[in-house]
């Protein structure tokens, strides 16, 4: 079984310098480090043809690079690079700022795929700063992309290449924390499904099937804490005895107004444990407009 109190440091990718901007986000463990999920996704994986996209969409096309990077320098510390890309639809111009190693990158003839926010200009579509893959590589593009609450010190893909490390070193070997009769009842994934499926998701359905299963696991350990401190609490602890004499009536029956009979249900319980030698832990709840305002300050 893998250690999961394993220090963040020892994970493949990171090391001591990526460690302290983890430990900035609370992860200091694999176990942090898997169970940080995402804030939300970014679905990667359905190309646009380059006329079909909107003003100011984020969005995956396909294209041919028609033409080699561009490279102008229109003050100190800011140089730009253009790539022209055209697909059966229409032409897209890329810029890229202060990304030298980019130069180089492109070879004109080949398709790669560029995800980013579009703006529409008179005769073509233009998109700044994408990412991008080859027409055979699906690292940034082509997939459901994680993306996560992270410092500004600490890109996304780095982010994600060791999150990827971290799942690999688990590798479907995580201990099952929920009853097999639990998840069978409620028709739940397994945990190891749950966890990798929840930063990588092949498809928004298996996405929803892990969230379902976590938020659950979530949501009972929450309510079996609750409940074990309610059990201590009534079982440690004794609460004040009223006298029985004295009678809720006697105030009620000076209200200027006729309480309902769910009022007058609530108001006996508590009666009932104000004589009780159990401690009282109650939420009176009602809709607007229901006086439990006068029911609380008259009684």
């Amino acid at each position: 079984m893998q250690n999961l109190n394993k220090e963040i440091k020892y994970i493949k990718g990171v090391g001591p310098a990526r460690a302290v901007l983890l430990n900035k986000l609370g992860i200091f463990t694999l176990q942090d480090l898997i169970t940080y999920f995402p804030r939300v996704y970014e679905d990667r994986g359905k190309p646009k043809l380059i006329e079909e996209v909107q003003d100011g969409e984020d969005v995956l096309i396909e294209a041919i690079c028609t033409s080699k990077i561009s490279e102008a320098r229109i003050r100190k510390n800011m140089t730009i690079y253009k790539l022209r890309v055209r697909d059966e639809s229409g032409v897209c111009q890329i810029t890229w700022f202060n990304q030298k190693y980019l130069k180089n990158r492109f070879e004109i003839g080949k398709t790669y795929k560029f995800y980013g926010k579009a703006n529409k200009r008179i005769g073509y579509i233009e998109m700044n700063s994408p990412v991008f893959d080859n027409e055979e590589t699906y690292k940034n593009t082509g997939k459901i992309i994680p993306i996560y609450p992270l410092t500004y010190e600490l890109s996304g893909n780095v982010f994600r290449q060791i999150i990827e490390n971290g799942l690999n070193e688990i590798t479907n070997n995580l201990e099952e924390t929920l009853p097999e009769y639990i998840i069978k009842n409620y028709n739940l994934e397994d945990i190891n499904f749950a966890i990798k499926n929840i930063h990588f998701p092949e498809n928004f359905e298996k996405y929803n099937l892990a969230r379902k299963r976590l938020v659950f696991e979530e949501l009972l350990v929450m309510q079996l804490a609750l409940l074990n401190l309610k059990n201590k609490y009534t079982t440690n602890e004794q609460g004040i005895v009223f006298d029985k004499k004295i009678k809720m009536s006697d105030a009620i029956n000076k209200l200027p107004f006729k309480l309902t009979n769910a009022q007058n249900r609530v108001l006996e319980e508590i009666d009932n444990d104000m004589e009780s030698i159990k401690p009282m832990n109650r939420l009176l709840q009602g809709d607007v407009g229901s006086r439990k305002d006068s029911c609380i300050y008259n009684c």
